[in-house]
């Protein structure tokens, strides 16, 4: 494991270079056609968004990048950690006005003790990963008990229909598997969490197409261009019956651990 300390700023120069950082990293994460939407609503159910909401409580961001939106959590009162593997990410948070702990890790190997965490946040990894129910093996042991878990994860429940744009999707950004919300509920359940939330995104026919295309052929340039149209996708989607979309939330507790009486307590001996 790396921790990697913010550092305070030294001088007018540097000043200005946490501001620069600050700008880029909101156009790189709130002016985006999905990134805002998705992680305000993981965010929401952290806890509701009174200033002071997550005051004193323990949060990790997983496979966080450059800790932007752990930094967020900060704001709101949170001892948040932000994790992610690549370098040069963290590094970019340290310039970052507020950022969390940054530590350098692997998501299937947390640096952590079991029940380190009262909140799990993962927006958008796991589908990313070489094994993702070692992921979500490693976020469960972190949560404690009552803790909670928010994630989100590519579903692309209608890709079938677009083969090329979904193999150019996964070969782009490295995309190992989808998730439906039944699937992460039997993964999650099957560690001892309840999913009492979830939520789909871009579920209409044609937001999926164009989640899809803007991937393939967009990149980040294309998704934030694309922001004007994210007000669509919202009135969209809340108008779509049913199951299924581009990605899907997931909001899920972990259950409390129940003592038991020791055996034979209050009791007679077997014979």
């Amino acid at each position: 494991m790396i921790m990697e300390s913010p550092r305070p700023a030294r001088s007018a120069h540097r000043f200005a270079s946490v501001k620069v950082a600050d700008a880029v990293a909101v156009a790189g994460h709130e002016v985006h056609v999905c990134r805002y939407r998705e992680a305000r609503t993981l965010l929401r159910w952290l806890g509701p968004e009174n200033g002071r909401d997550l005051r004193g409580l323990r949060v990790l961001d997983v496979a966080a990048g450059d800790g932007y939106w752990a930094g967020r959590t900060r704001k709101r009162g949170a001892r948040a950690v932000a994790l992610d593997l690549a370098g040069a990410k963290l590094s970019r948070g340290r310039q970052l006005s507020g950022p969390p702990a940054l530590v350098r890790s692997d998501a299937l190997s947390l640096p952590f003790a079991d029940a380190s965490f009262d909140r799990v946040m993962s927006i958008c990894a796991i589908e990313h990963f070489d094994d993702g129910e070692r992921a979500l093996d490693e976020m469960t042991r972190v949560l404690a008990p009552g803790g909670e878990l928010v994630m989100s994860a590519d579903a692309l429940t209608l890709a079938e229909h677009w083969p090329s744009l979904y193999r150019a999707h996964c070969e782009r950004y490295h995309v190992k598997r989808t998730y439906s919300h039944r699937e992460l509920t039997a993964l999650l359940a099957a560690r001892g969490l309840d999913v009492t939330q979830y939520q789909y995104q871009f579920k209409s026919r044609r937001a999926q197409r164009m989640y899809l295309s803007l991937s393939a052929y967009g990149g980040k340039f294309g998704f934030n261009a694309a922001a004007p149209a994210a007000l669509l996708v919202a009135a969209s989607d809340r108008n779509v019956p049913g199951d299924g979309g581009a990605i899907v939330l997931v909001r899920a507790r972990r259950a409390r651990r129940v003592e038991r009486p020791p055996a034979n307590q209050g009791g007679t001996a077997d014979r």
